[in-house]
Order: structure tokens, then C-alpha cells, then sequence
């Protein structure tokens, strides 16, 4: 016999435009999330108001008020995520079986209902990994209506870093995957575990890492982190200080942690070729060409993907 569906939650620290939060939030909701626990890191009384009155929904605005009562407030948004899930985890999550600590530009995918696929986990996964697929941008590059298309990657390490190499060939050899972001995906945690510590993309009992993990073979998590240009340079200056490609995080094909960091590669980039070098980047790695796409179509990771996120806002927040 099936067993019965997990109830599972989304867990996000957000800081975004209304309407992209309340997307992200009712794509969750159209998959069959149970609850979404959202934790709003910058003012937002529209969005704080439109969550609230959604009965899955439990909103948490982080305010001035909020960090007093919980220490001071962290100054990286990654350790702000880090007590955000561990506050979701420990003081919420009682509630569902299963959470998953997502960003906002992030989107489970599942090919098969994911409370299906989470109760079929064996009592001994303590978690589940979800991988990453990559947004390319498709502007100029006849997309059909609402599709958008992704990349993913191979997740053997020595055939990931051969194929990126030849996929991308003046930069694949500085890049995870060909990915401008994480390409270790994320986890759904189960509840209730004692003990258990919760980092962005891994959890930690006593000297355990992610035990009993299992792999969610039939979900994976779209990631919209450079839509077009315009969203990839609107954000590059904050992500070049102190997000996904701050200095302080190691190269990334690197073993060793040797070589070029994404920090190191586009400061070498800007400083020699400004800002054409960095469109010749983005063109190169984020746009959809019809090169590009066949490439990573006979690899196996190319995505067609209609998220169709305005009708999924219209439907579940037709006030806001």
C-alpha cells in the first residue's frame, strides 16, 4: 500500500519585490505545501498583509523588535537565514513532516507529487537533496510563450568539470556546473530530530553530515538567479560584496580551494575589459542561444520549463 503524503513546508528569508514574493509563495502553495513559513527581512507592510491572510501561511517580519528578542541581528543575510530556519525548525515545524529552506528566486519542480515522494523516504533520511537547475536567460532568443528554459549539470564532479569546460569554453574552467550559483541544490529536512543543526545547504548531527541522506530524484529546484541582463547586473554589485560571489567563498572547480573565486574572476574581468568583458560573460554562460541550447541538449541538461507564475498569483492572491 502508498503510504500516506508527507506534509511538508517552505521555509524563506525574504527580502524582495510584493509581487515576487507572492509569487514564489503560491507557486508552493499550487505544488501542496502544507504551511510556509515566511520570514520578511526588510519592511514590507503589502506583502506582510496579503501573506497573513492566507491560512497556510505564517509570516514573520524581522524587524528591529523581532531581533531583540532573539539577539542582535546578524549582519550577513546567511547567518540571518541560518537562525531563520533553525527558529522554523525548533519553534513551527511540529506542524509538517518534512521543511525545505528555499530563496525566493528558487522553485521546486517535481515530475511526482512531493508529499508522495517525501513519504517514501525511509525512516532513516534525516534528509533529501533537491539539485539545482539554472536559469538562462532567453531575451532575443524566440523562447515560446511562458517558457523558460534551465541548465543543469552532470553530478559526477570529473565529468561536470569536463563538460562545463567544453560548454562554456573561455569560462566553463572557473565554473561549478556553469552555474553563477550554488550547484549543491538544497535539502528537505524531516521534523523533530534533536540535536539537529540546520546550515544553508547541509544539516549537522553530532559529527554526522546530512545522515541518511537520499537524493529526491523526481523533484529539482529551478533557479532564477539571472533572468536576463538586466536582473543579473542589477544584482552583480551586492552579489560581488557579499553574496554568492563574495571573496570570501573558494574557486569553484578547485578540489584544493585553489585557483580564480567568482569574486577574483570578475574583478580580473572588470578591471580588464569593464563592462563589455562582463556582457561578453553573461552572453557566453546565461543567454539561451540556439548554440548553447543544442549543446546542452545533447548533454541531457537542457530544461523547458513554464513556471506560469502570474496565474498562480492571480489564483491565490486575487486581492493583492
Amino acid at each position: 500500500m502508498p503510504h500516506p503524503a508527507a506534509k511538508w513546508a517552505v521555509v524563506s528569508t525574504i527580502k524582495a519585490p510584493t509581487e515576487d514574493i507572492l509569487a514564489f509563495a503560491a507557486h508552493h502553495l499550487d505544488l501542496g505545501a502544507h504551511r510556509l513559513y515566511l520570514y520578511l527581512d526588510d519592511e514590507n507592510p503589502e506583502a506582510n498583509a496579503a501573506l497573513k491572510a492566507h491560512p497556510k501561511i505564517r509570516v514573520t517580519q524581522t524587524d528591529e523588535t523581532y531581533w531583540r528578542r532573539h539577539g542582535t541581528r546578524p549582519e550577513k543575510h546567511q547567518v540571518r537565514q541560518t537562525a531563520n530556519v533553525m527558529n522554523a525548525y525548533t519553534k513551527k515545524a511540529h506542524e509538517v513532516d518534512f521543511i525545505t529552506h528555499i530563496d525566493v528566486d528558487e522553485f521546486l519542480w517535481p515530475s511526482r507529487d512531493l508529499g508522495a515522494q517525501l513519504a517514501d523516504l525511509p525512516q532513516s533520511a534525516s534528509c533529501a537533496r533537491v539539485w539545482p537547475i539554472e536559469a538562462l536567460s532567453s531575451e532575443g532568443q524566440n523562447a515560446p510563450d511562458g517558457i523558460t528554459w534551465f541548465k543543469s549539470c552532470a553530478r559526477n564532479r570529473q565529468s561536470r568539470l569536463k563538460q562545463t569546460a567544453k560548454l562554456y569554453p573561455t569560462y566553463g574552467t572557473y565554473l561549478n556546473g556553469g552555474y553563477l550559483s550554488h550547484a549543491m541544490g538544497k535539502l528537505f529536512i524531516r521534523t523533530g530530530i534533536d540535536g539537529l543543526k540546520i546550515r544553508i545547504h547541509n544539516v549537522f548531527l553530532g559529527q554526522d553530515t546530512n545522515p541518511g541522506l537520499v537524493i529526491l530524484e523526481e523533484t529539482e529546484l529551478c533557479h532564477l538567479h539571472a533572468k536576463n541582463w538586466a536582473n543579473f547586473r542589477a544584482a552583480f554589485r551586492y552579489r560581488h560584496a557579499k553574496g554568492s560571489y563574495r571573496d570570501e567563498l573558494s574557486a569553484n572547480t578547485a578540489k584544493d580551494g585553489t585557483g580564480l573565486n567568482l569574486h577574483q574572476l570578475f574583478t580580473t574581468i572588470l578591471d580588464a575589459e569593464g563592462e563589455d568583458g562582463l556582457r561578453a560573460f553573461f552572453n557566453e554562460v546565461c543567454l539561451a542561444t540556439p548554440d548553447l541550447r543544442a549543446a546542452l541538449d545533447r548533454k541531457g541538461h537542457l530544461r523547458s520549463i513554464a513556471l506560469d507564475l502570474p496565474a498562480k498569483r492571480a489564483r491565490h492572491f486575487p486581492r493583492a
